[in-house]
C-alpha cells in the first residue's frame, strides 16, 4: 500500500444517525449581525418559530384549496393575516394554482404580503419570498427560458452558464421576488432518476465548476445579493438526492460514505466556498435515514464540516413525511423535534400552521433548545438582511427594462446552440441543404411544451402553450429555413406526427410513412413530454414502443432518416440508432429550441455540444465514464461469451462538427508533481477543417495505482476554444496535487504518491507525485 498523504482532512465516523440533542459547534460559526442580533433579543419564542415557518401562495389566497385558488389569483387578506400576524411566518413559496403569473401581478401581491408583515405586525420583519426559477423565472409569463441545467452543461461554457444565471436573477427580481431554489447540485449519474435532467450531469469536476457559474450568476462575483438584480441561491438538494437504488424520485438511496464524499459532496462545497447563502435538503433516504433527520448530515457535516453558515431549508412537506412517509417519527410533533435538532432552520411546511404550534410546545417542554431556535432564526434573518429586504421588501417591475428583452433572449438562443450535441453524422448527412424536400414527424416535432420540459411556466410544464405560442416549434423552425419554394412538390416541409408517448394513443404510423413518399429527407423528433419529480418515475428507459414503430418504418422508405432526441434523460435507442443517418441530442433547449435544432439542421450553426454524461446503450448497464477498471473485462480465450464490457451508446463528453480538430504536442512542464506544487499542461489544437467550430478540450487523468481501486480516468480540466479554418491555439491547464486526490477507505481526501497519466484527446503525458 502507497504511503497517504493528506491534501484536506475530512471529519471520519458514520455521516448517517437520526437525530438526538446534541452539543454541536454550528451556532457560533454564524455572523452576528447587529441589526439582526437586537431583533433576536426582542422576539417572542413565537415571533422565532414563525420566522422558521414557510407556507405555500395558495394556503393564503383567495378560495385557497391546497393548490386550488380562484383566478384572477388574488390574496385573502383574512387568511394572510392568520399567517403572518399571528403566525408570525417568515416566508411564502410557490405560485397560486401552479401557473406564471405577470411581473406587474407578482408585484401586487407581494407587496400586499410585505405591507402586511411590516406594517401590521409588533416587529416589522419583512417576508422572504422564495420560488423554482430553474432555466429562467419559471413563474413569471414573458421570461427568458434558457435550456435546462443538463442543456446547459452540454455547452461545456462557464460563461454562458453564468450568464444565464444572471439574466434569471434579474427577471426573478423583476418579479419582486428575492430568493431563487436553485441551483441543482445532484449528481446525474442514473438515466432512470426523473430530476436527471434539472443536474450537470454525470462528472463531479463539471457538476462543481458549473455549479459555482450559477451561483455567481444568480448572487455575483461578490455575493451581495442587497443589488436588486441579484437573488439568493439555494442549493439543492443536500445530499446523494440524485442516485436512489430504484431510480424513482424520493425512493431510498444506499450510499456508502465514501461514494458520498467522492461523487455527492464536491459540488455543494464548491458553490458554498462561492458563497451561496441557501441550501434545501434531499426528501431520500440514505442507507434508511432520512436526510431531514440526520444530525451528522445536517449540522456535523454541512454546518460544521463545511462550514455553511447560511439558511437551511426543508424541500415540499419533507418534515410531515419524517411521520407520514418515513415512519421514523411516530407523531407530527416527534418529526419536528428530530428534524429541528438534526440542524434544519426553515419548514417548507407548506399548507398549514401545526409546525408552528408543535415547535413552540417543544420549546417549552425542553425538547428543543432555544439556543437551536436562536441558531435557526439569526439564520433566516441574516438572509433578509443580506437581501436588503429591510430597506427594499419589494422591487418593482418598472425597474428592469431588460426584462424579456432581445438582449437576453440572444443570450438564451446562443446557449440553446451551444447545447445542441451532434452525436452521428453518417457519410455527412448534415447539414441538410434548404433545397430539400423534407417530412418532419413525430411527437417532439411541434410542441413547445416538450422543448422546454418540466418548471416551465408551472410545475409540469403543462401549461406552456399558454404563454410560449410566439416561439418556434421545430417545425415552425424548419419551414422558416426551408420555406414554400417548390411548386410541384408545393411545400418544402411536410409534417405528420405519426406517434405518441403512449401505445394506447392515436397515432398514424401508416400515414407518415405515407407522406415520405416524395421527400429528400426525413427529420424525426422524438423523445418525452415534459415532467418532473414523481410524475416522471418510469419503469422502463427504452424509448417507448410506437416511436421506435415509427423510426423503423420511416427507415425502411430508404429516405435518410435525421433523429432529433428531445428528452430529458438517454432514453435507450439501440434498435433504431443504426438506421438512422444522423443523431442530433437537444435535451431541454427552452423556448429558442426549435430555432437552434434548425440551424444545427441546416448548416447555420455548427454544433460543439458535449454529452454531460454516458449515453447508456443497455438498461441493464448504466455505467458511468469514471468507472472501475472491473466494470470492463474482456472475454478469455476459450471461456463464456460473457457481457462484461463497457457497452455504451455514446461517450460522455463526446460530440461531433462540421468540421475536424487535431490536437499535437501534449506537454507538461514537468515530470514530477510535489506536494504544493504544480504541473503544468499544454496542448496545440487545430482547426483541421474547412469552417469555423467550437471544441471543448477535456483533460483527465488516470492513477495507475492506489490503496484503493481508483476510477480509469476522471475529468481535471475543460476549456472551451473557437478556432477558424486553419487556426491553431495552445490550451493550457495547471494540476496540483488536490486535483488527482482520493477518498480513501478511511474516508478522507488524500493524494497517494505514484503515477499518473494525463489525456487530452488520443495524447498521453505521465507525472509522478511525490512527496
Amino acid at each position: 500500500m502507497k504511503k497517504v498523504i493528506l491534501v484536506g482532512m475530512f471529519a471520519t465516523g458514520i455521516l448517517f444517525g437520526c437525530s438526538s440533542p446534541k452539543k454541536s459547534d454550528a451556532a457560533s460559526m454564524v455572523e452576528r449581525i447587529p441589526e439582526v442580533e437586537k431583533l433576536l433579543s426582542q422576539m417572542t419564542l413565537e415571533e422565532k418559530v414563525g420566522q422558521m415557518a414557510q407556507v405555500t401562495l395558495d394556503v393564503i389566497t383567495v378560495g385557497a384549496n391546497a393548490f386550488v385558488s380562484d383566478e384572477p389569483a388574488r390574496l385573502d387578506m383574512e387568511l394572510v393575516r392568520k399567517a403572518i400576524v399571528e403566525y408570525h411566518v417568515g416566508s411564502i413559496l410557490n405560485t397560486a394554482n401552479n401557473r406564471a403569473r405577470t411581473p406587474e401581478t407578482w408585484h401586487t401581491i407581494i407587496s400586499q404580503l410585505q405591507d402586511v408583515a411590516m406594517n401590521e405586525t409588533r416587529m416589522g420583519i419583512p417576508i422572504i419570498y422564495g420560488v423554482d426559477a430553474i432555466h429562467g423565472t419559471t413563474y413569471t409569463a414573458g421570461a427568458t427560458f434558457f435550456p435546462q441545467q443538463i442543456g446547459q452543461a452540454a455547452t461545456w461554457n462557464r460563461e454562458l452558464v453564468r450568464r444565464g444565471g444572471e439574466i434569471t436573477a434579474y427577471e426573478t427580481r423583476a418579479s419582486s421576488i428575492p430568493w431563487n431554489f436553485s441551483p441543482v447540485l445532484d449528481m446525474g449519474r442514473d438515466p432512470r432518476f426523473p430530476r436527471m435532467w434539472e443536474t450537470f450531469g454525470e462528472d463531479v469536476y463539471l457538476a462543481s465548476a458549473l455549479g459555482v457559474e450559477l451561483v455567481k450568476g444568480y448572487e455575483g462575483d461578490d455575493n451581495d445579493i442587497s443589488d436588486p438584480t441579484r437573488v439568493a441561491s439555494c442549493l439543492k438538494h443536500f445530499l446523494g438526492y440524485g442516485t436512489p437504488v430504484s431510480g424513482k424520485d424520493r425512493t431510498p438511496a444506499l450510499i456508502p460514505e465514501i461514494e458520498l464524499r467522492e461523487r455527492h459532496l464536491p459540488p455543494f462545497e464548491a458553490a458554498i466556498k462561492a458563497g451561496a447563502h441557501t441550501i434545501m435538503i434531499n426528501s431520500g433516504l440514505i442507507n434508511g435515514v432520512p436526510v431531514h433527520a440526520s444530525f451528522e448530515l445536517l449540522t456535523k457535516l454541512l454546518k460544521e464540516e463545511l462550514g455553511f453558515t447560511g439558511l437551511v431549508v426543508t424541500d415540499w412537506a419533507d418534515i410531515e413525511n419524517l411521520h407520514n412517509r418515513d415512519r421514523v417519527a411516530s407523531t407530527q410533533k416527534e418529526a419536528v423535534k428530530m428534524a429541528i435538532n438534526a440542524g434544519i432552520d426553515m419548514s417548507m411546511i407548506p399548507y398549514n400552521f401545526d409546525f408552528c404550534d408543535y415547535l413552540v410546545e417543544l420549546v417549552n417542554e425542553g425538547e428543543v433548545s432555544m439556543a437551536r431556535i436562536d441558531d435557526a432564526v439569526r439564520r433566516v434573518l441574516n438572509t433578509k438582511y443580506k437581501l436588503g429586504l429591510f430597506e427594499r421588501p419589494v422591487t418593482h417591475y418598472e425597474d428592469y427594462p431588460l426584462f424579456g428583452s432581445e438582449e437576453f433572449e440572444a443570450d438564451a438562443y446562443r446557449t440553446a446552440q451551444e447545447s445542441i450535441t451532434l452525436l452521428k453524422n453518417e457519410g455527412n448527412v448534415l447539414p441538410l441543404p434548404k433545397t430539400a424536400r423534407v417530412l418532419l414527424a413525430g411527437p417532439n416535432a411541434n410542441s413547445m411544451r416538450t422543448l422546454n420540459g418540466g418548471w416551465t411556466y408551472s410545475w409540469q410544464g403543462e401549461k406552456v402553450h399558454e404563454f410560449a405560442d410566439g416561439y418556434s416549434t421545430i417545425l415552425d423552425a424548419v419551414k422558416a429555413k426551408v420555406g414554400e419554394r417548390n411548386v410541384i412538390f408545393r411545400e418544402g416541409v411536410r409534417y405528420v406526427d405519426g406517434a405518441s408517448y403512449w401505445v394506447d394513443e392515436a397515432y398514424d404510423i401508416a400515414g407518415a410513412v405515407r407522406a415520405a413518399a416524395g421527400v429528400d429527407y426525413i427529420i424525426l423528433a422524438l423523445g418525452e413530454n415534459s415532467y418532473t419529480e414523481k410524475p416522471g418515475d418510469l419503469h422502463d428507459l427504452i424509448l417507448s414502443d410506437n416511436q421506435l414503430e415509427l423510426a423503423s418504418a420511416l427507415a425502411k422508405t430508404g429516405k435518410p432518416v435525421v433523429l432529433v432526441l428531445n428528452q430529458g434523460r438517454p432514453r435507450l435507442i439501440r434498435t433504431i440508432e443504426p438506421l438512422m443517418k444522423g443523431v442530433i441530442n437537444a435535451y431541454l433547449p427552452g423556448n429558442f429550441g426549435g430555432l437552434a435544432v434548425a440551424d444545427v439542421i441546416f448548416g447555420d450553426f455548427n454544433p460543439g455540444g458535449k454529452l454531460p454524461f454516458t449515453y447508456p446503450l443497455y438498461a441493464n448497464s448504466l455505467v458511468t465514464y469514471d468507472h472501475k477498471p472491473s466494470e470492463h473485462q474482456a472475454k478469455m480465450a476459450g471461456m463464456y461469451d460473457y457481457e462484461s464490457d463497457f457497452a455504451i451508446q455514446y461517450p460522455f463528453g463526446f460530440g461531433l462538427s462540421y468540421t475536424t480538430f487535431e490536437y499535437s504536442d501534449l506537454q507538461l512542464n514537468a515530470t514530477t508533481l510535489r506536494p504544493n506544487g504544480t504541473v503544468e499542461v499544454s496542448v496545440k489544437v487545430k482547426n483541421s477543417g474547412d469552417r469555423e467550430g467550437m471544441e471543448v478540450v477535456q483533460l483527465y487523468t488516470s492513477d495507475l495505482f492506489a490503496s484503493i481501486t481508483p476510477d480509469v480516468k476522471r475529468l481535471r480540466g475543460f476549456d472551451k476554444i473557437s478556432l477558424k479554418p486553419g487556426e491553431e491555439k495552445t490550451v493550457r491547464f495547471t494540476l496540483t496535487p488536490e486535483d488527482v486526490s482520493f477518498i480513501n477507505a478511511e474516508n478522507k481526501r488524500v493524494t497517494e504518491p505514484g503515477d499518473f497519466d494525463v489525456m487530452i484527446g488520443e495524447l498521453t503525458a505521465r507525472f509522478t507525485y511525490v512527496k
